[in-house]
């Protein structure tokens, strides 16, 4: 009989639950959408600025698929402007969008190519799921142009601004294999020539030159191609030299360029490398062939990533022919790890000086130190391995935090076999360890993320570059990183320097409650330290025991069943929170472990002992949410006011 009454007390809560949240998302944020169009970026040397010359900063991720056979955001089959809210909440202001030429065309001759693995249906109450992707008389998906339409403005409500990747010249999920940017056959568009990929990039900047959502075109991803140990130079690999070949990318990248700049004078022109360079410096050309073996001093060539070799640029840079037009240019390297491959800059203990030295200055590095124009790495990031990738990713995420260099992560997709991605394959659940390695890159000023629109506040825990440029703190008050030569990949506490100063102030549960422990209780914690404090009942807390070395610190909240959060930024002798307005935490992360988000599992926990009080023997004081004595319905309302929330969507 208790089985069968608990059993109908979890489906009375599952049904108050889903009519709970429903009315509770139908008051959700509303977004403000960007209707001036002033959000074009131009380049200063090496650093990108907004109309009135204000630097900004470009981060974010990689999110591929409409470059692949289906044409399509991969994970479409779950509802695409949930994750991109997650995606803004989560502070990533830049998409790069891979795509490519074989769809672009099929846009621009008015045949747009048809998509696959999308759930479109709108038909309430039995299914609703990417409702705008629907198209009632087809009773299916709308066309590959008119999703990515709608996506680009879901982009502009949640203020992320885009950068298009030209990923490849046929839809292929393997296409980052062809070497360049024309002489592919495809299914749809016939061959792939140069002109091709010209007239469909000007055409898509003419479609969106009155919409600043698109900031920039990152002309082709990875062009690439080894030399040979014979004859002349294949005519199939990117070179970089001063001629009017076809497949010379600098001479390719102009033509296109130009063409785009044309169309939109304000469009950034994002220029990627190539993979192997001749010593120049010993008098060698793409005429002369590689020698087999080779290597140090003896080698013909530099071999880099695909598409991270920038060396040409100190030989041959891109010219736009005017300074006004070249100053829409970033050059963009991309950057692995071990995991991708075992180059030889990774066969010794590495440290950010060896990697410049053997690599990253002379390939890349030296367009930023120069001056030259601003870097932008298009692709970064790996498998956490604990070892030697996550080391390398650590120093590469602080190199480009040091000198605020531009980058996207690759990538959101679970599905890279490469890297794996930031969400799971559910598309919901994010891997909050490697996120919590790359949130740090991630532009930031006080506790919010900074997104690129003057109007539109990036997620619900950002701000518009308007407000921040209405701050008044400085454009550098993202937390400078560690520089230890000698970073370990999975740093443990060590026992710092202690000084006399503090850190204090009020925390508090937002439940209504007359116990007297509901604010107490609450672990405050300098993040990467034993030091922390605990709140007492009226939710003050005090930490005397700061490390000398930092200025400024994260701390974490967390207390069991609630959920925990972070706070960055704080600096020495600095409060949070006032006894009148103190920080909030939220009750919910009930099951433990505690895994930050606020879901199912958590109301379960609460319906296994439904109805129980005070002493009966089921009672579990992480489940009375308002510590009233009694597991009751209040607690599951306390908790369904921020269901399925997780760590990243507090407003910081």
């Amino acid at each position: 009989m208790k089985k069968t009454k608990r059993i109908i007390s979890l489906v009375a809560i599952l049904a108050m639950l889903s009519m709970y949240c429903f009315s509770f998302n139908m008051g959700s944020t509303s977004y403000a959408v960007d209707s001036n169009n002033d959000d074009w970026l131009h380049c200063e040397g090496d650093k990108v600025v907004d109309m009135n010359g204000n630097e900004v900063w470009l981060t974010g991720a990689n999110w591929f698929g409409f470059n692949c056979s289906e044409n399509v955001f991969h994970g479409a089959w779950y509802d695409v402007k949930n994750i991109l809210k997650a995606v803004a909440d989560r502070g990533i202001g830049l998409l790069r969008i891979p795509i490519s030429t074989e769809l672009l065309y099929s846009w621009m001759i008015g045949k747009p190519n048809k998509v696959s693995s999308v759930t479109a249906a709108n038909d309430p109450p039995y299914m609703v799921m990417n409702p705008d992707f629907y198209d009632p008389a087809t009773k299916g998906p709308k066309n590959s142009m008119e999703i990515f339409d709608i996506i680009m403005g879901y982009c502009k409500e949640l203020g992320i601004k885009v950068m298009i990747d030209v990923h490849s010249p046929d839809a292929n999920n393997s296409g980052h294999m062809y070497n360049i940017w024309y002489g592919l056959e495809t299914e749809t568009a016939g061959t792939v020539t140069t002109k091709m990929w010209i007239d469909t990039l000007v055409w898509l900047t003419d479609k969106y030159k009155n919409d600043d959502t698109i900031l920039a075109i990152d002309l082709k991803n990875e062009p690439h191609g080894s030399r040979g140990y014979s004859g002349p130079c294949p005519s199939d690999i990117a070179k970089w030299d001063d001629s009017t070949d076809e497949n010379n990318w600098k001479y390719a990248s102009e033509q296109c360029g130009k063409a785009i700049l044309k169309a939109n004078p304000k469009m950034l022109i994002v220029i990627e490398g190539i993979q192997v360079y001749p010593r120049t410096e010993k008098g060698y050309t793409f005429d002369d062939p590689d020698v087999w073996g080779a290597s140090g001093d003896a080698a013909v060539y530099h071999n880099a990533w695909w598409g991270g070799n920038l060396r040409g640029v100190k030989d041959h840079p891109v010219d736009f022919g005017s300074p006004a037009l070249n100053k829409q240019i970033i050059y963009s390297p991309h950057d692995y790890g071990p995991s991708v491959y075992n180059q030889p800059w990774f066969d010794k203990d590495f440290t950010t000086q060896t990697l410049l030295d053997d690599y990253w200055y002379d390939t890349w590095a030296y367009i930023d130190d120069k001056k030259i124009a601003p870097l932008l790495i298009g692709e970064w990031g790996g498998h956490m391995d604990a070892g030697k990738n996550q080391k390398w990713m650590t120093l590469l995420r602080d190199y480009m935090i040091k000198n605020r260099i531009n980058h996207t992560f690759w990538c959101i997709n679970p599905n890279s076999g490469d890297t794996g991605g930031l969400v799971g394959n559910d598309w919901s659940t994010w891997d909050e360890s490697k996120y919590g390695l790359f949130k740090p890159s991630l532009w930031q000023s006080g506790g919010k993320f900074v997104g690129l629109d003057h109007q539109v506040p990036l997620g619900k825990n950002g701000i518009s570059l308007g407000e921040y440029l209405g701050n008044p703190s400085s454009p550098k008050d993202t937390p400078t990183p560690t520089t230890s030569k000698n970073v370990s990949p999975t740093p443990t506490p060590t026992k710092p320097t202690i000084g006399t100063d503090k850190i204090s102030g009020y925390i508090s549960s937002e439940v209504s409650s007359s116990s007297s422990e509901i604010k107490k209780g609450f672990k405050v914690e300098i993040d990467g330290t034993a030091v922390s404090a605990t709140t007492n009942a009226s939710g003050y807390f005090e930490i005397t025991a700061l490390p000398e070395a930092a200025s400024s610190f994260t701390i974490k909240i967390s207390k069991p069943g609630y959920l925990s959060r972070e706070i960055a930024g704080i600096k020495k002798n600095g409060t949070i929170g006032t006894q009148s307005t103190p920080i909030v935490i939220w009750v919910g992360d009930i099951k433990t472990p505690q895994d930050g988000v606020i879901n199912m599992t958590d109301i379960i926990e609460v319906a296994k002992v439904f109805g129980s009080v005070t002493d009966d023997g089921k009672y579990d004081s992480a489940c009375d949410t308002n510590l009233d004595g009694a597991v009751n319905m209040a607690d599951i309302v306390n908790i369904a006011k921020h269901f399925n929330a997780t760590t990243a969507s507090y407003t910081n």
